[in-house]
Parts: structure tokens; C-alpha cells; sequence
């Protein structure tokens, strides 16, 4: 029984693995293409900034950057629920309410700042002002690529762990 019970895990946990190397491979061409006019396409974070301005040993800030990791790819199924919730708002004509995502993204702007991770910071900027939802699920979607991009082992593992929560 255990073997069987890997087996059918293996399939999903290679489907993981290949999601999250499609968004190493493909997230700068896929940002430099909707989002250009951001600058953040060739963005490489550098953690010696936030290790040096914020004081603290380089193992902490690692350890920084992957509770935001896992914090932002949380919160981009929030981010996406938000934006569907505005869409069926414009389609039964109901006044839109950005206060939902609003807070959100405030709420990971700071972290970003006091880790230095501009890309970040100027994807949240932008949604925290945006009304356009389809440019919004860009933002987000950008946002994820560029968790990934900092720690690729930690957004598997929080991808992995999302998908055996959500199939409870």
C-alpha cells in the first residue's frame, strides 16, 4: 500500500518539478513581455544589501527570504480568489471593492522592503494602485516568478505542501 500510495505522489511531485523549472526557464521572457516598461525583467536579487542595511547574519536574511517565499506564494491564491471576485463583481454590475487586494499586497510591501527585494517591491507597488484585472493577474503572476526565483527549493516544497492541503 505505501508503494502505490508513492507512486500516484511521484506523477504530481514531477508535475511540481516541472511547473516550477518552466517558471525559472520562462519567467524573465514571460515578465519582459507584459510587464517591460517594470524594468524588472533581468532583476537578480542581491542579499548582501538587505544583510548589510538590516544588520543581520546572512543565514537569518536566507531564512527571511524563504518565510517571504512561502508567504507570497500563499498569498497569490488570495491575490487570484480577489481578482475573480472583481471580475463577477463587473459582470453583475456591483460598485468593485480593491480594498481586499489592497491590503494584501501592503501587508508583503513591507517585507520586501526591509529585505530589499526591488523586483518584488515594484510588482506590489503596482497592484496596491492598479484597477485593471487582467494586468493585476500579471502583477501576480510576475510576483510568483520572482519568489521562485529566490529559492526554487523552498517554492517546491511550499507548492507541495499547498497541494496536499488543498486536497484534503
Amino acid at each position: 500500500m505505501n508503494e502505490n500510495i508513492r507512486e500516484k505522489r511521484r506523477p504530481e511531485n514531477a508535475e511540481l518539478r516541472r511547473r516550477i523549472d518552466r517558471l525559472m526557464q520562462e519567467g524573465d521572457a514571460f515578465i519582459k513581455q507584459n510587464l517591460e516598461h517594470l524594468s524588472i525583467s533581468d532583476y537578480s536579487y542581491d542579499i548582501s544589501e538587505a544583510v548589510m542595511e538590516l544588520s543581520l547574519e546572512e543565514e537569518i536574511v536566507h531564512q527571511l527570504i524563504e518565510d517571504y517565499v512561502m508567504q507570497i506564494l500563499k498569498s497569490k491564491i488570495s491575490f487570484y480568489k480577489y481578482i475573480q471576485e472583481l471580475k463577477i463583481g463587473i459582470l453583475q454590475n456591483k460598485p468593485l471593492d480593491y480594498t481586499n487586494i489592497r491590503n494584501l499586497a501592503h501587508k508583503n510591501l513591507g517585507v520586501v522592503r526591509n529585505l530589499r527585494i526591488k523586483d518584488a517591491q515594484r510588482l506590489l507597488e503596482v497592484i496596491m494602485r492598479e484597477d485593471d484585472l487582467d494586468y493585476l493577474r500579471l502583477c501576480v503572476k510576475a510576483l510568483e516568478i520572482s519568489a521562485v526565483k529566490l529559492n526554487p527549493p523552498c517554492a517546491y516544497e511550499t507548492l507541495k505542501l499547498i497541494a496536499v492541503k488543498s486536497s484534503l
